[in-house]
């Protein structure tokens, strides 16, 4: 591999989502992704539907640019494998709950003593104290906690919605890959490892903060009674579909009034600066939908585009992959997996000119590299088969490797006996 993080090695120690892809958004960027997994059941990821050659295109998408190891970390001899691991590592990234690791003996104190070097990100849901810190997360309690339900929904007054979307996982991940090529570069000039800290409640918190909790951003100031928003969003109905259009200065408002065919807006005292725009957001907005009823998304979208107002249709997900703009900047890509077929993914969508990295790599098969890994590190071939034969790592891959031999051999036994296969 190539890239801005080549020669960096990362122990991904995380499953489901938030760990893995940001991981997987390192790996990308060239450095050398470890896997670590359960043995003979890993990433609960790896079991979801929609499925190719066995494998889930939710695993595929967020582990690719990765190898698979299985390691019992659960046994002395596992957690010593691991450690050994660690010596040759720059980066550890686990998203047990708390105090996990550290009952296992692999926390930060017990890897640093390893590597005082390291990197060791823990990733939580609500953090490492209070009284919801041991809980069990997944993404909607995020959501919910944080008030993104309530901002989704458009006021306190209406009913709470989540986003359809992982965000608060999402949203963590490129947090967490952000802050690991931070520390790795404070490492570059201190020498020093560190310990990095992040929940999910404080990667959506700080979120919100930057656009939806001003009412709450002057410490000082009372709170105001909070309106309701808009009962309509910026999706407008056309004579065929769906469109957006968002104005945001006087004269993109001002130009849509004229698209519109109605300048007449633009002298109303309503709509002429933007806190009036907002405090009269329903009245505004339907004056807009009453008008883009008649006419066509594509006559609208030429129309808008001819008086320089940003707009955009509303796409279904079947359509983005063909619309003109993602096909004329090659985001969507296309590669062959070795046991999941042909697929379709998006590009690495950071483009490094100095230090451009290889295509993404396949997302690993369970145990993939197990004998490749162990080598690396100094383990000879006894060693590995002594390690296997104990169960201290998965031997998958060699399970499977002699299942297709013996389905090999009966196809051919029903061949040479003239037995249908």
């Amino acid at each position: 591999m190539s890239g801005p993080l080549h020669g960096i090695r990362i122990i991904d120690l995380s499953s489901m989502m938030s760990g893995p892809w940001a991981t997987d958004i390192l790996g990308d960027q060239g450095a050398d992704v470890i896997k670590v997994e359960v043995p003979g059941k890993g990433d609960h990821v790896r079991s979801l539907p929609n499925r190719s050659g066995g494998m889930s295109a939710m695993f595929i998408n967020v582990n690719r640019s990765k190898r698979s190891m299985t390691l019992d970390l659960k046994s002395a001899d596992g957690v010593e494998v691991l450690k050994r691991l660690v010596g040759t590592a720059d980066v550890v990234v686990q998203n047990f709950r708390p105090g996990v690791v550290e009952r296992l003996g692999i926390g930060y104190d017990d890897l640093a003593a390893v590597n005082p070097h390291l990197i060791y990100l823990s990733m939580s849901g609500f953090g490492e104290r209070g009284p919801q810190a041991s809980q069990r997360v997944y993404d909607p309690l995020i959501q919910a906690l944080t008030g993104l339900t309530t901002v989704q929904a458009g006021s306190d007054s209406q009913r709470p919605r989540l986003i359809r979307t992982i965000l608060p996982d999402k949203l963590s991940a490129i947090v967490a890959s952000q802050a690991i090529t931070a520390a790795l570069l404070a490492r570059e000039r201190t020498g020093e490892g560190q310990h990095i800290r992040l929940s999910m409640l404080d990667s959506v918190l700080a979120f919100l903060w930057a656009s939806d909790m001003g009412a709450y951003t002057f410490a000082d100031k009372p709170v105001p009674v909070e309106r309701g928003g808009s009962f309509i969003d910026l999706i407008y109905e056309t004579a065929d579909g769906y469109m957006t259009v968002a104005t945001n200065s006087n004269a993109e408002w001002q130009s849509l009034c004229r698209a519109l065919g109605h300048p007449e807006w633009i002298e109303d005292e309503r709509f002429a600066t933007p806190i009036g725009r907002d405090q009269y957001v329903n009245e505004r907005l339907e004056l807009v939908q009453s008008v883009l009823t008649g006419k066509a998304t594509a006559q609208w979208l030429e129309l808008m585009k001819s008086f320089d107002v940003p707009a955009a249709p509303t796409l279904k997900r079947s359509e983005v992959i063909q619309h003109p703009q993602v096909l004329a900047s090659e985001i969507i890509i296309e590669a062959s997996h070795p046991t999941a077929g042909r697929l379709r993914q998006a590009r690495v969508p950071a483009r490094f000119t100095g230090t451009r990295p290889d295509p993404p790599r396949g997302a690993p098969l369970l145990g993939e590299h197990n004998e490749e890994i162990l080598a690396e590190i100094g383990y000879d071939a006894a060693e590995i088969a002594d390690l296997a034969e104990r169960k201290v790592i998965g031997t998958e891959r060699s399970e499977a490797a002699s299942s297709e031999r013996s389905e090999a051999v009966s196809s051919e036994q029903r061949a040479v006996s003239g037995v249908p296969s």
